[in-house]
């Protein structure tokens, strides 16, 4: 499968450009950043950032091809969070639900998230997915606290 390549800044994900033309990638970097930085609609139970009621998700969702097929992650839900052991916990939980797409369309064998803050105020998420041929691909994003 080979997509437009995204690139991941931090902040925002933008199309990649290589001398006026777009970048194609078939790595799972691209749907990666799609699941972990889309919102994902939040669950009944999930509290929710500050006094909003606004569950987020994306619109798509309303018709999966799959049913009860989600896109992104509940990552957003962490935005007003401390940086704590617990919100790490969760963000790694949030991230392995993103990625569980990779496992149950059958393309990864195994999938492994890890969340840490590499500064005050920044997020890093790893994600190594062990595709069913074998092969690892390993993927490594940090990004704003306050943009989750």
């Amino acid at each position: 499968m080979t997509d437009i390549a995204l690139q991941w800044n931090g902040r925002e994900a933008d199309m990649a450009i290589d001398n006026g033309d777009l970048v194609l990638d078939s790595s799972l970097q691209t749907p990666v950043i799609i699941s972990l930085f889309s919102d994902r609609r939040a669950r009944a139970d999930d509290a929710l950032p500050g006094d909003s009621r606004d569950l987020r998700g994306w619109p798509g969702d309303a018709w999966p091809d799959v049913a009860g097929d989600q896109i992104g992650s509940r990552m957003w839900l962490l935005s007003r969070e401390k940086e704590i052991t617990e919100t790490l916990r969760r963000a790694r939980e949030y991230g392995k639900e993103s990625v569980r797409w990779t496992l149950e369309d059958g393309i990864a064998a195994r999938t492994e998230v890890t969340a840490s803050v590499p500064q005050r105020g920044w997020l890093r998420l790893q994600v190594a997915i062990l595709r069913r041929d074998g092969r690892t691909e390993n993927h490594q994003y940090d990004t704003l606290w306050e943009n989750l």
